[in-house]
């Protein structure tokens, strides 16, 4: 690629999270980064758009917008409305937590990326696999490194990529595995609480994450300190049971 690329950041943390700060100082090593986030946290917002209300875009600095809206909508409305061109790829990231195996149905990180992906953009997510004390410039690094070789080596079309990096100092991270995505879920994730009026009410988040953590899943490799990237399909087409799901449709009908 000849000229400087063009690379849209965004995230589901808020335009000011350190993730999304210390990914844009990678990604101006390579190219001219343009921030178009939303306003507040978004976690787990999926991929919903916002349709009941208008939405507001404020400048804050050159290069960086808020949306007071979701991750969705601040890549619907950067590719449509506030860039003037299409850029060469979309990063969503880096969000202080793991992305992996179902937790990518939530995820508004991912979600950001598929966006992008939809719309004929590269795309990745990146997601930096701990709680606390996280080390944004290990993933922020790497996910320098993974655009330079998708500007070299293009990438597949209907196809975003869900990058998860170990919390660990780079030195510690034993390399990257390919992966396929798991199965995720939280034991204990939603708690009973009582309001100031002693109503009950419940609280979702949290939990144990439990699932598939066999050998090749996102999961299992991210447990033995590789960073894991797994390569998501658009389509959701389930192409091994159409033509059993035909015989008995047809049959029956």
């Amino acid at each position: 690629m000849s000229k400087k690329p063009f690379i849209l950041l965004t995230n589901d943390d808020g335009v000011q999270s350190p993730g999304l700060q210390s990914l844009a100082a990678a990604m101006k090593i390579i190219g001219r980064p343009v921030i178009v986030a939303p306003d507040r946290d978004n976690s787990a917002a999926s991929h919903s758009l916002t349709m009941h209300r208008p939405l507001k875009v404020c400048r804050l600095e050159e290069d960086i917008y808020s949306v007071d809206g979701t991750p969705a909508d601040c890549v619907t409305l950067a590719l449509s409305k506030i860039l003037s061109s299409p850029p060469d790829l979309l990063v969503s990231g880096i969000n202080p937590g793991a992305n992996l195996g179902n937790d990518i149905s939530y995820s508004g990180t991912v979600s950001a990326a598929r966006e992008g992906a939809i719309r004929g953009i590269p795309s990745f997510a990146v997601s930096l696999a701990g709680k606390e004390n996280f080390r944004f410039k290990t993933a922020a690094d790497f996910a320098g490194q993974l655009a330079v070789l998708i500007f070299k080596h293009g990438m597949p079309g209907e196809t975003l990529l869900n990058v998860n990096v170990p919390n660990l100092d780079k030195a510690k991270i034993k390399g990257v595995k390919v992966t396929r995505q798991g199965r995720r879920q939280y034991k204990g994730g939603i708690k009973e609480i009582s309001d100031p009026w002693g109503r009950p009410c419940f609280w979702i988040g949290g939990g144990t994450p439990t699932g598939d953590r066999g050998e090749g899943s996102d999961s299992h490799e991210i447990l033995e300190n590789y960073i894991s990237i797994t390569p998501i399909h658009l389509d959701l087409s389930n192409y091994d049971v159409m033509t059993e799901l035909e015989g008995f449709v047809y049959h029956e009908n």
